[in-house]
């Protein structure tokens, strides 16, 4: 009996001959491997349930993933993973930042996230070659895997479009072939920040000759929606899903300002997936804060921003723009609700340094800051409804951020789904959790080989307790790393060990 019990046992541990399938994997694969991640529980982003098992690495790819026999191999590292999880690295849907100026990005690692989505809120790097630009990227190496979009505003500036409300024909036609030089490059899709100037002045015609371009290459709009206050919401999601009568599109860190409760939550959610069938997919992303963050200029009538001269409005048109600034701050809760994130007023509310000042704020605004003149966190979102659309399994998430921006999500969002969303609120599971931020993201972009941990697939790994995951940055202190996770695995080389940043990076550029 003890016999028998001892083969059992070997078999389960994949040693020795009860073992096929792995003696024919070493028969077409040989036996030298670069790396072996060791007793984890392997979650996958797609099954419901961990397996203890073993990875085997090689290169940049998954070649085995279950029991291995150590004595029939050879291996340059071996990583045990006793009581850590190991799961696929985190995909961040919408993220910014320039790879040519911090191309470390420590602050994506350090919250497990592997892959990052560029060139958001119509806003990609202004060259005409932008194959030119990622080659150069990729000479770089950044930290991380970087998905490109093209800039719908970025666009418009290139072909000399510029603010014009109707483009010329011939205005129109260099766009598409501006986007379809970009898609050729390997862009994923175009994105659009139809909020932000020169996005504000595209109407439905242009957005749809575009939207064809991106469906024809079997791309994605990523949208950052025309107006995202609640009695302007449904009509900007409405718009988008018109695009999305000829491509797949995206409604990028999906909120509803001034939006309050559950039930509103889910009409958003009816709207956005509760229509009839469509030809192309609609998701959506979320950070997980109610403090939004982007330029003062949110506040300003678009009479007071570019193409406008700000200087003429300021100086003729004084009062009427001293009384919008007022009403548009305090409709976004007031001044103690916009917390400043670029120098000289940085990490004080516009409150404080109206207080400072001894002036109003409108008057701050429009005399020391303008509409170009800085940036800010806006409490402006309701936790309920919030948490609502977060919930949501065709939701992924997103940080929005950057290495630089004034604000915790793009040090901590990731982080702060599995500390505070799986283990302190129990809103999902951290199944759940993984698959929004791997899975999910992998398959909405397409990335046929990344997303899920597979043989054939690349290795992108975390290594983790989730337990010790902690999310340090917050609104006094928003540049504090993630902690918790062990090892973060790009390419198959470990990029983050225990918080340490390795010695060389192992990101790429990534191509549709």
């Amino acid at each position: 009996m003890r016999t028998i019990l001892l083969l059992a046992m070997l078999a389960i541990a994949g040693c020795g001959p009860q073992n096929p399938e792995f003696t024919r994997f070493l028969k077409e694969n040989g036996h030298q491997f670069d790396l072996l991640i060791r007793n984890g529980e392997v979650l996958n982003g797609i099954d419901t349930i961990s397996v203890k098992t073993d990875i085997l690495i090689r290169g940049d790819e998954i070649l085995y993933i279950g029991p291995v026999d150590t004595s029939k191999i050879k291996v340059d590292k071996t990583i045990h993973a006793d009581g850590k999880y190991v799961t696929p690295g985190f995909i961040d849907t919408h993220a910014h930042g320039d790879p040519l100026e911090t191309p470390e990005f420590a602050n994506f690692l350090a919250m497990g996230v592997t892959t990052i989505c560029l060139g958001q809120d119509g806003d990609s790097p202004e060259t005409e070659d932008l194959a030119g630009w990622m080659q150069r990227v990729n000479d770089t190496v950044p930290g991380v895997n970087i998905a490109m979009f093209a800039g719908h505003g970025t666009l418009r500036q290139l072909s000399g479009v510029g603010y014009e409300p109707d483009p010329s024909p011939e205005g129109l036609e260099k766009m598409k072939q501006l986007l379809q030089q970009a898609m050729d490059a390997g862009c994923f899709g175009m994105t659009t920040g139809l909020e932000y100037t020169p996005g504000i002045y595209a109407r439905p015609p242009e957005m749809a000759e575009l939207a064809k371009v991106v469906g024809a290459n079997n791309g994605l709009i990523m949208s950052h929606v025309r107006n995202e206050d609640n009695d302007q919401i449904e009509a900007s999601l409405k718009e988008l899903l018109e695009q999305g009568r000829y491509c797949n599109v995206q409604v990028s860190h999906l909120k509803v300002v001034y939006g309050k409760g559950k039930d509103r939550a889910q009409e958003i959610l009816e709207l956005l997936f509760g229509g009839p069938e469509r030809p192309f997919r609609v998701s959506a992303d979320i950070y997980p804060y109610t403090a939004s963050y982007t330029g003062i200029g949110i506040v300003f009538p678009q009479w007071a921003k570019p193409p406008n001269d700000y200087e003429k409005a300021a100086r003729t048109r004084r009062t009427e723009l001293l009384n919008f600034l007022h009403d548009k701050v305090m409709s976004r809760n007031g001044p103690e609700a916009t917390l400043l994130g670029t120098p000289p007023y940085r990490g004080k509310t516009l409150k404080q340094v109206s207080d400072e000042l001894n002036k109003p704020f409108e008057q701050v605004l429009l005399e020391d800051i303008g509409p170009g003149g800085a940036s800010a966190a806006y409490f402006v979102m309701d936790d309920t409804l919030q948490t609502t659309l977060l919930a949501d399994p065709r939701i992924m998430i997103c940080s929005d951020g950057s290495p630089t921006m004034h604000h915790p999500r793009g040090y901590g969002s990731f982080a702060k789904i599995i500390e505070e969303y799986v283990l302190r609120q129990h809103l999902f599971s951290l199944r759940e959790a993984v698959r929004k931020m791997t899975a999910l993201p992998a398959e909405t972009l397409g990335l046929k080989d990344r997303g899920t941990l597979q043989p054939g697939r690349k290795a992108d790994l975390l290594i983790f307790d989730p337990a010790a995951i902690q999310a340090k940055a917050d609104f006094a202190e928003p540049h504090a790393l993630s902690r918790g996770f062990d090892r973060v695995i790009v390419n198959g080389q470990v990029a983050l060990d225990n918080g340490r940043l390795a010695d060389r990076r192992s990101g790429r550029v990534l191509r549709q």
